[in-house]
């Protein structure tokens, strides 16, 4: 544990947040000459404030510990480089656009990867009104379900949560371009499927009901 670092970053955050060592010091029920110390690399939080340091400073533990403030890269801007993110034990879903660390219920998470051989879902696509239905054959069963899909163009991106029991379908506004439609499966992970709704040869009008 680097005390230098660890210390530096309390004292940016503590400024960002337009603290002063007696205002930090007191929320968190210490002295200000122990804040001081820290960030002076003399020496550490104790374990039982490193919760209440990090809500009081709005930082990721993990990262606070590390010292590491380092910014990521800029966001470019363009959603077609969207990550998607799980955690594995809450269910939690997270979007990124750029490089990032991301981290839910105390664990790091990886952005998830497209499968090499998607299932075989047989997707088809109808015009209506002013969406396009998309449904597909997979199993939405408590246990093996599809529990998202997003479609993602260069400057949108359209999340859709999905559950059990749900029809086996999502509604997608009409817009110009091709779009890659992502569906995650509970069981067998992200599938990554291109779409070209305009042009799709089996893209059908479906009569108003």
């Amino acid at each position: 544990m680097d005390n230098i670092r660890i210390g530096a970053a309390i004292r940016g955050l503590r400024q960002e947040h337009g603290l002063t060592q007696r205002q930090l010091a007191d929320r968190l029920h210490v002295s200000a000459k122990t804040v001081s110390k820290w960030e002076c690399g003399q020496g550490c939080p104790d374990p039982a404030l490193w919760e209440a340091l990090c809500a009081c400073l709005g930082a990721d533990l993990r990262k606070l510990l590390q010292g590491d403030l380092e910014p990521g890269r800029p966001d470019p801007g363009n959603m077609a480089k969207a990550r998607f993110y799980v955690c594995p034990m809450c269910g939690n879903l997270l979007l990124g656009t750029g490089s990032c660390g991301v981290s839910c219920c105390g664990r790091s998470l990886t952005p998830l990867s497209p499968a090499a051989d998607p299932e075989p879902l047989n997707l088809r696509v109808e015009e209506m009104d002013l969406d396009y239905y998309i449904s597909w054959d997979h199993p939405m069963e408590k246990g093996h379900f599809l529990d998202f899909a997003a479609y993602v163009q260069d400057d949108r991106v359209l999340l859709i949560r999905l559950y059990p029991e749900q029809e086996s379908a999502v509604r997608i506004p009409i817009s110009r371009g091709d779009g890659v439609l992502y569906l995650h499966c509970t069981r067998h992970g992200l599938q990554r499927h291109r779409l070209s709704p305009p042009r799709a040869p089996s893209v059908t009008k479906r009569p108003r009901t």
